[in-house]
């Protein structure tokens, strides 16, 4: 089976499954609601005050309609979030999508969210292989010269790049690839294998969990890249499956983290460990163990500053901050988790060197990955420095952050061209 197939065979079959059944319940709702709204025979079009012959006041078919209060200081109240950096209005945008209940919020499958969410670089993208594609007839070595420009232009990094266009030759004479078509499924293919490389998807896929007791996941990242929101956005999604979970309010040297964390803390309600501005941020982290130990918590979640202007500072300070976690939860921090701006290309692989010399970054999570034409961050990341990322932003709702995966990742890269390359088999 190609791997294109494959694809299709994992991803869109669900895809279509859930708009069916969608569609189905759209036109069972439909139905149910002419049934209410169409009157028995016999019957009058609204309840009859059996006394007086006359309606009741505010029933079917009167002027007078009871509307629910509104209750307008707790509307306000739900508005407001408190400023304190650059990030203030993407919090606000990301709080207010808490508003919605759970059982409000759409339910996407992972294949949507992917091919939603990598929509820009999926147009850029497609559009510059697809024109190179037919610009020739034949796959010669100017073919791959441009193949290699359209992938260094989606920032999938320049090491990453020669590799995979040297693999990328070998497996067309290996197959006697000569049509340019066909080399687009070879390039979603080597893409996945370059991702996983000689490691098992199980072994870095998901989030690691202490089987024994409290689970530990230490943030870091500098200001400004969403890290504040991707702990309340997974704080959410862990509470949403069932597990107690505590915050810890490290980040104690940005005006405005602590109350910006609180915040989250209150929306979707779970207990938030806190000091004073400018406190160490050790001391926040400790507190927050023991909190979360007495509170049998699941899981306890830190924030940490994340200035970079002097590294020395940096690297001082979460080296306290690991062994106090390591002393007090031995094993623990079980995710050291490094937040990324997806939106700053190149800037966010400085920014994991950086931090992966000043602590041991266990995956990345890349924020506004739907924000961006040049989601070929995701491989450079993996390829150059190791890291697998953990957790993809694809949008601001609350349920937004996905658990990364290379499939759903190409996925949502070739979905147009999957498409395109079903037709074309289906009319040979």
């Amino acid at each position: 089976m190609s791997f294109f197939k494959k694809l299709k065979e994992k991803f869109v079959k669900d895809q279509e499954s859930e708009e069916e059944q969608k569609n189905l319940q759209s036109d069972v709702e439909a139905g149910e609601s002419a049934d209410e709204e169409r009157p028995l025979d016999g019957e009058t079009e609204g309840p009859i005050d059996e006394m007086s012959g006359t309606d009741q006041p505010g029933a079917w078919g009167t002027d007078e309609v009871a509307e629910p209060p509104v209750d307008e200081e707790r509307s306000e109240a739900e508005k407001e979030i408190i400023p304190g950096d650059d990030e203030r209005e993407e919090e606000q945008e990301n709080l207010e999508g808490l508003q919605k209940e759970p059982d409000e919020e759409e339910k996407v499958s992972i294949a949507s969210k992917f091919k939603m969410g990598l929509a820009k670089t999926r147009d850029s993208f497609s559009s510059k292989i697809n024109d190179l594609v037919a610009r020739y007839r034949t796959v010669d070595e100017d073919f791959f010269e441009e193949l290699e420009e359209v992938l260094i232009s989606a920032d999938v990094g320049v090491t990453t790049v020669m590799e995979m266009i040297e693999e990328l030759e070998m497996e067309v004479k290996r197959r006697n690839v000569q049509e340019p078509q066909k080399v687009k499924e070879i390039i979603s293919e080597k893409l996945v294998e370059i991702y996983y490389g000689d490691d098992e998807a199980a072994d870095i896929e998901g989030l690691n969990e202490n089987p024994d007791g409290l689970t530990i996941y230490l943030f870091v990242g500098v200001n400004g890249v969403g890290k504040t929101t991707t702990i309340g956005k997974l704080a959410h999604r862990l509470k949403s499956e069932g597990k107690n979970v505590t915050l810890a309010a490290g980040d104690t040297f940005r005006a405005g983290a602590i109350e910006q964390l609180e915040e989250w803390g209150k929306r979707v309600d779970v207990n938030v460990t806190k000091h004073n501005e400018g406190s160490d941020p050790a001391a926040v982290i400790y507190d927050g163990i023991q909190s979360a130990k007495s509170k049998n918590a699941d899981v306890l979640i830190c924030d940490t500053a994340g200035r970079l202007q002097n590294k020395v500072n940096l690297m001082n300070e979460l080296s306290k901050v690991k062994r106090v976690i390591e002393r007090e939860v031995p094993g623990a921090p079980h995710e050291v988790l490094l937040v990324l701006d997806a939106t700053t290309g190149q800037n966010a692989m400085s920014q994991a060197k950086t931090f992966s010399e000043a602590t041991d970054v266990s995956g990345i999570v890349l924020s506004k990955l739907d924000g961006t034409a040049k989601g070929g961050i995701v491989l450079a990341i993996r390829n150059e420095l190791d890291i697998p990322v953990k957790l993809v932003g694809l949008g601001e709702k609350v349920t937004d952050l996905e658990t990364f995966d290379a499939h759903a990742f190409v996925y949502g890269l070739f979905a147009d061209m999957i498409e395109e390359y079903e037709d074309e088999e289906e009319t040979l």
